[in-house]
C-alpha cells in the first residue's frame, strides 16, 4: 500500500456548500444587528463564533470541545469564516446569558428557577422569517407548547419528578420550527406561572409581526391563569383535561355518544357537550368574570378490568380535550389535536442531532443559550435539508442530519487559490446544482 500525503484536504468538503447558504441568507447581517457590539480589538465576529458552532453539528460533532479537537483544523482554509478555540466559543456564550429569575408559586414551597433570553429569542423568530418569509405572513399558524426533561448532572440541576436530576424546558413549535424556549430546572413542573412563560412567547412573535391562530398543549396547561393568558392572543385552544370530579360532571352531560372502531380493532366511543371549567379558581382569585364557556370532547374505551368509575358508573377509561372550537366535529378535533405529537419527535432531534443531551455549562441561564443557539441550528437545517434535497438527487427532506451528513457533508475537499480568487476542488462526482 503507497500513500500519498495532501496537506489542507478537508474530509467535510460538502460543509461548504452549507456555509455559502448561510452567506446567501445574509445571517451575519442579523447576528450583527441583533447580538452585541464586539471590541474593535475583537479577532473573532459573532458570525465566525456562531457558524464555527453551527458546523459542529452539520459535521457529526456532539460537543463543542470537538470544534478543537476534530474540526478547527479542517475548518482554516475556510473564506466562510474564522475558526475560534472552543474556550473562545464558550466564553463569548456566557457573555450573552441573561440572569435566571427565583421565585415561588403562589401554592407550595419548592423553590422555581427560570431562564429566559430575549435577546436571542427575538434573533431565532427574525431568522425564521428569513428562512420562510411566506410562511410566517399567513393567519393561521398554530403554536404548540411542551415541556421535555434534559437529564443532566450540572452543578446547579435539581431533582425532577423522574428522580434524576436535570432542567425542565418548555418549548415553542409552529410546525417543525422552535420559536421560543424557556429553560426551567427540573424541580419546576409544567404548569408553574406556565402562564408568563407563554406569554413572553406571544408578545416575541407579535413584536415581529406573527400573530397565532391556535393554540395546542397537553394536560399541563390545564389550569386557569394559563387559559386566560392563551385567549388574550389566539382565536382557538385545544388543551388536554386533567381528570377531576368535576370533568366527570361534564363527561355525565354528553348524550350524542357515537361508536368509532379503530384500525386496530378496539371500540372508541366519541362525544361532546359544553361546560364551565375553573369555577372554584375563578372564585378564591375572585376573578368569575373571567369564567367561559367552553366544549369538552370525550372518547371513551371499555376497561380492562372491569372496574366501574365512582362518578360515570361506567367502567371505561376516559381522554378529554377542551376547546374553545365549537366549529369542527368531534372527530375533527381529536384528530387535529393528535398531530401535536411531532412535537416529540423535534425533541428526540433536537436532544440526539443538536447536542441537548450534552449541555456545556453548569448554570442554568448559560445553558439557556446554548438550548437556543442550537435551536436555531436545527431551524437551519430544516430550510438546508428542504433547500439541498431539491437539487441533489441523493438527498430527501425528512432526511435526520446523520444521514445527510454521510451523503453529501463527507466530501473530500480544498481549497486552491489561484489568480487572486479561491476555488473549492472537490475530489469525486457530486450531482449538486450551484
Amino acid at each position: 500500500m503507497k500513500i500519498q500525503q495532501s496537506s489542507h484536504l478537508s474530509p467535510f468538503g460538502g460543509l461548504n456548500f452549507v456555509l455559502e447558504e448561510f452567506e446567501n441568507l445574509k445571517i451575519d447581517q442579523l447576528l450583527y444587528t441583533c447580538l452585541p457590539k464586539l471590541s474593535s480589538n475583537s479577532h473573532y465576529s459573532w458570525k465566525d463564533l456562531i457558524f464555527s458552532f453551527w458546523s459542529v453539528y452539520f459535521c457529526g460533532g456532539s460537543c463543542i470541545e470537538d470544534l478543537g479537537e476534530n474540526f478547527r483544523g479542517f475548518l482554516t482554509d475556510s473564506p466562510y469564516l474564522k475558526a475560534p478555540s472552543p474556550d473562545r466559543l464558550l466564553s463569548r456564550f456566557k457573555e450573552l446569558s441573561e440572569a435566571k429569575y427565583v421565585c415561588k408559586t403562589k401554592r407550595g414551597e419548592s423553590i422555581n428557577e427560570f431562564s429566559e433570553n430575549p435577546m436571542l429569542d427575538i434573533l431565532n423568530i427574525k431568522l425564521l422569517k428569513r428562512l420562510n418569509p411566506e410562511k410566517y405572513l399567513k393567519r393561521d399558524l398554530i403554536l404548540d407548547y411542551d415541556n421535555t426533561i434534559i437529564f443532566t448532572g450540572k452543578a446547579d440541576a435539581k431533582m425532577t419528578y423522574k428522580r434524576e436530576y436535570g432542567y425542565c424546558p418548555g418549548v415553542g413549535i409552529i410546525g417543525s420550527d422552535i420559536v421560543g424556549i424557556q429553560n426551567r430546572n427540573g424541580n419546576s413542573v409544567a404548569y408553574a406561572l406556565q402562564e408568563k412563560t407563554l406569554e413572553t412567547m406571544f408578545e416575541n412573535l407579535r413584536q415581529e409581526g406573527i400573530s397565532i391562530d391556535a393554540f395546542r398543549a397537553d394536560s399541563g396547561s390545564y389550569k386557569f391563569d394559563i387559559i386566560n393568558t392563551v385567549n388574550r392572543y389566539v382565536n382557538k385552544f385545544y388543551v388536554r383535561i386533567k381528570m377531576r370530579p368535576s370533568i366527570y360532571q361534564a363527561i355525565n352531560k354528553v348524550n350524542n355518544w357515537k361508536e368509532i372502531k379503530t384500525k386496530d380493532g378496539r371500540t372508541l366511543f366519541r362525544g361532546s357537550s359544553k361546560f364551565t371549567p375553573f369555577k372554584r379558581a375563578a372564585q378564591n382569585q375572585k376573578q368569575k368574570g373571567l369564567l367561559k364557556e367552553y366544549r369538552i370532547v370525550v372518547t371513551k374505551e371499555n376497561n380492562l378490568d372491569g372496574q366501574l368509575n365512582v362518578f360515570t358508573n361506567e367502567a371505561c377509561v376516559y381522554s378529554c380535550i377542551m376547546t374553545s372550537d365549537f366549529e369542527k366535529t368531534d372527530d375533527e378535533i381529536v384528530f387535529f389535536y393528535n398531530q401535536r405529537g411531532t412535537i416529540e419527535r423535534e425533541f428526540d432531534v433536537l436532544k440526539n442531532d443538536f447536542g441537548w443531551r450534552h449541555l456545556p455549562f453548569s448554570k442554568l441561564e448559560q445553558n439557556t443559550v446554548f438550548l437556543i443557539l442550537t435551536a436555531m441550528c436545527r431551524n437551519l437545517y430544516d430550510y438546508i435539508i428542504q433547500k439541498f434535497s431539491s437539487r441533489y438527487q441523493n438527498l430527501k427532506s425528512n432526511f435526520r442530519i446523520k444521514k445527510f451528513i454521510f451523503r453529501f457533508i463527507c466530501i473530500p475537499a480544498k481549497w486552491i487559490s489561484h489568480a487572486r480568487y479561491k476555488y473549492l476542488k472537490v475530489y469525486g462526482k457530486i450531482a449538486f446544482k450551484t
